[in-house]
């Protein structure tokens, strides 16, 4: 474990020993983090009013940020990825989906397993999206099917990250 992981009052980060936070990454509070998972440069979850639960095998990629809301925990399921610059505010992001690099979701959405949402993609409060779709646009809606193309790069994105993840924790910093 690496990072800046902080407790505030008596919420103390639940983290996996199997799990790697970047250096620079901010996890502080209510924070669950699972088997595997990856938290990468610059990234914040930060959860003081509600939980942050992240699965196992999730890849939350450099300078994304999750927090939670009163009522609305954010919570990605299992190999879930995270796209650079993503948020997941007080949102539920079932297991095998990506969520695009720039995306944002807000309060109370939830997206279907093995969901893509598209690059810059904006998902309003309270919106939920299938299995199985590409979700594009602001607002976001969903454009169509996922092909097996689209699939692959759903299966693959969390193995890569996990190896990417072996590789940065025995990084020598100078």
């Amino acid at each position: 474990m690496s990072g800046y992981v902080g407790s505030l009052d008596d919420d103390a980060p639940d983290i996996h020993p199997g799990a790697w936070i970047a250096p620079n990454a901010v996890v502080v509070g209510k924070v669950r983090l699972g088997r595997r998972s990856s938290v990468w440069y610059g990234s914040v979850l930060r959860a003081e009013d509600a939980e942050v639960v992240v699965g196992d095998e999730v890849n939350i990629q450099d300078l994304s940020c999750l927090h939670a809301d009163p009522g609305f925990p954010a919570v990605l399921e299992d190999r879930v990825s995270l796209g650079h610059k993503a948020m997941v505010h007080g949102a539920h992001i079932e297991t095998g989906a990506l969520i695009g690099i720039g995306a944002v979701v807000l309060n109370g959405a939830r997206i279907g397993a093995h969901t893509l949402v598209a690059a810059g993609a904006l998902v309003t409060p309270g919106k939920s999206f299938p299995s199985g779709v590409l979700v594009a646009g602001a607002p976001g809606k969903v454009v169509r099917e996922l092909t097996d193309d689209d699939r692959l790069v759903l299966e693959y994105t969390p193995k890569v990250y996990m190896e990417k993840a072996e590789r940065h924790a025995r990084a020598v910093w100078s």
